[in-house]
């Protein structure tokens, strides 16, 4: 009955401390092929540990009564069931550590074969003992007798274990923070499983292996489930603070389009867009058509596909944009910044409400010159934390967190009991000493709790020493929403510095933004020089940039004209060339620089479809110089390359060159 017993404590141990795994089955949809495949294997496992389970209580209660003749069938089927069922754990436990660790390199799919070698190997034994008693007997009086078959499977699965455990373990060597804690707890399983198997080798009437194998599930239970449902928890309190700064916050699967909301946004959720959903591609296309102003739509609709974002992160942290929604029929402008999670499988978008900005900006330009019409292409980068540190406000332990990669991936570092006192030896090695006991001030339990009594954060802005270079830097604290633990985050702001200069620098220079050419209306020569230096300090300073092109024009036979029909027909020829790139080039600027010379600024749709107006052009040209009708213009055209064009210049000289050769062409 003791062995029965043992068999039945487990199976309900199992039960209830994995009752949410059991529960929910089928509520995974929301998670990557990867992350569902890692469950589905996991609960397999468990099912195949309940089924062993049952089949040891089996064990028990029919070898206790097998004087019963009439149990003797059964359990001699029990005993069949009982190893199938041990065989089979062995299975599901190396499938579950394969989907976990999802590498799928030869050891891996080493691993995954053995196994199953394994596995079809005791079938085998078990169909043969059913004709020839390979593994075990019974003899005349029902007592169980061992063959040596018993002991090769048992050494196999020995074998089998010892190697997956230091497999495990040196994947856990090379590991940090989280996710080495759980690639060693499940190296450490491995090895418990195979010592309580070794024991049940050397007594078969004692459920060492069901003692194994439950303490096993609630090692796996303790450090990993359980470790990762924590984690999950901390990033969720985090983004649902952070979100109290933004209107919204999005966490996208990239492959499946699952995502979730995290808003804090009266106005925002005015908008009833789904706070969780399966597909954020197809629902972010069906809402810019519901909310998007009309004007900014397809530029909305191009930038939120999968391919383009992932595109667009290629090389960077972060990518913000701007565009307008129609909110219960106003017009407000929102800047949206793009990200990628740490695990590389998630988007990261936020949303900002940036109307009150906008509405002042307008409000200044204005004033400076109420005849100067000024457009400006804002691009907030998001603000990234280089470290963050979540403290618990009762008893001061905290995690931090740190962006240690170009990718922006942020990982576990370090954890302690006591955040204010640690962060005096951090403070004293990296801070400036001219800021040193301004920030030991404000980093300091008491004050922090005073200042965040009556407002939800601050900050300070001080210097650090790092590489023998002085940086600025920003420290932020924040209580997160229960109200339980403060988020400390502190970010480079450097950059910060030098975006402001460049604003205050295109604020001077508004006024000289609109000349007009007096001729033909267009934009004139001080008006292309003014946007060239704009672009040529955007792409000096590294900063994002939209994709843009040059074309450039030259009016043919212009001098014939003038000389043949007069200037007043020479001006005519001249408007009507302006003319007609400006109804090619609709979405674009056109500039006159030179007394024949044109320069068109390709963006947005005419820089998509660069290639069919350049055809549309040049088809147009070639048949006013057959009909001898309307003007004749020379063109040629190029792209800027981002991380290849260091100048504007270099760009209109490529176009230049081309012009030059369709003016030849034009000659022939």
């Amino acid at each position: 009955m003791f062995y029965a017993i043992i068999g039945l404590l487990a199976i309900i141990l199992n039960l209830i401390i994995n009752r949410e795994s059991f529960a929910n089955l089928r509520s995974r949809s929301g998670e990557s092929k990867s992350e569902q495949m890692v469950a589905s294997r996991y609960k397999i496992f468990l099912i195949a540990s309940n089924c062993y389970f049952l089949a040891d209580i089996g064990w028990g209660l029919l070898y206790e009564n097998r004087h019963i003749k009439a149990l003797f069938p059964f359990l001699y089927l029990d005993c069949l069931l009982y190893f199938f069922f041990m065989f089979l754990s062995i299975l599901t436990w190396i499938r579950y550590i394969v989907a976990y660790l999802d590498r799928h390199d030869r050891k891996s799919k080493a691993l995954l074969m053995s196994v199953w070698v394994l596995f079809v190997l005791a079938i085998i034994y078990l169909i043969i003992n059913c004709f020839h008693p390979f593994i075990f007997s019974f003899n005349e009086e029902h007592e169980y007798i061992i063959e040596p078959g018993r002991h090769i499977a048992f050494i196999l699965q020995i074998v089998l274990y010892l190697l997956t455990s230091s497999y495990l373990l040196f994947i856990a060597h090379k590991s940090t923070g989280g996710e080495k804690s759980r690639y060693t707890a499940v190296g450490l399983t491995c090895l418990v499983m195979e010592l309580f198997l070794i024991l049940q080798i050397f007594n078969e009437v004692y459920p060492s292996y069901a003692m194994g194998l439950i303490i096993g599930i609630c090692v796996i239970h303790s450090f990993v489930e359980a470790g990762e449902r924590k984690e999950k928890e901390i990033y969720d309190n985090i983004a649902t603070r952070l979100a109290e700064n933004y209107e919204a916050i999005y966490y996208i699967n990239i492959e499946t389009g699952a995502f979730r909301e995290f808003s804090k946004s009266d106005e925002y959720a005015s908008m009833q867009v789904p706070v969780v959903g399966k597909d954020f591609y197809e629902e972010t296309r069906l809402n810019i058509d519901r909310f998007v102003h009309p004007d900014d739509r397809e530029f909305a609709k191009n930038l939120h596909q999968k391919e383009t974002m992932l595109k667009i992160l290629e090389d960077k942290k972060s990518y913000s944009y701007k565009y307008r929604l129609m909110i219960n029929g106003q017009q407000k402008h929102y800047t949206f910044t793009l990200m990628l999670a740490p695990d590389g499988k998630h988007f990261i978008i936020s949303e900002t409400n940036v109307d009150d900005e906008i509405t002042a900006e307008n409000l200044r330009s204005k004033n400076l010159n109420k005849q100067v019409t000024f457009t400006q292409i804002a691009e907030i980068l998001a603000v990234n934390y280089d470290v963050i540190y979540y403290v618990n406000i009762k008893d001061s332990s905290y995690i931090s967190y740190e962006c240690r990669n170009i990718y922006g991936e942020v990982e576990i570092q370090r954890a302690g009991d006591d955040f204010f006192e640690d962060s005096k030896t951090d403070i004293t090695n990296i801070v400036h000493k001219n800021d040193l006991e301004t920030v030991l001030d404000f980093v300091n339990k008491e004050n922090l709790a005073c200042t965040l009594m009556n407002q939800k954060s601050c900050h300070l802005d001080y210097r650090i020493v790092a590489f023998k270079k002085t940086h600025y830097v920003r420290m932020t604290v924040q209580k997160t929403t229960d109200e339980s633990h403060y988020i400390i985050g502190i970010e480079n702001i450097n950059d910060e510095v030098k975006k402001e200069k460049q604003h205050l620098k295109a604020l001077n220079s508004e006024k000289e933004l609109a000349r007009r050419d007096e001729l033909t209306g267009i934009k004139n020569k001080t008006a292309y020089n003014e946007l060239e230096k704009s672009v040529q300090a955007n792409i000096d300073n590294g900063m994002d940039y939209l994709p843009f092109g040059l074309v450039v024009c030259d009016t043919n036979e212009l001098k014939k004209v003038n000389d043949s029909k007069g200037h007043v027909a020479g001006d005519e020829y001249i408007k009507q060339s302006a003319k007609l790139l400006c109804n090619i080039f609709v979405h674009s600027p056109v500039f006159r620089i030179g007394g024949d010379e044109f320069v068109v600024f390709l963006r947005g749709d005419d820089y998509t479809n660069r290639e069919a107006l350049m055809k549309t052009l040049q088809d147009q040209v070639w048949e006013n110089q057959k009909s001898k009708s309307g003007p004749v213009l020379a063109s040629g055209m190029a792209d800027f390359t981002p991380g290849k064009d260091k100048l504007v210049s270099e760009i209109f000289d490529r176009a230049d060159k081309a012009m030059y050769k369709n003016k030849r062409d034009l000659k022939k």
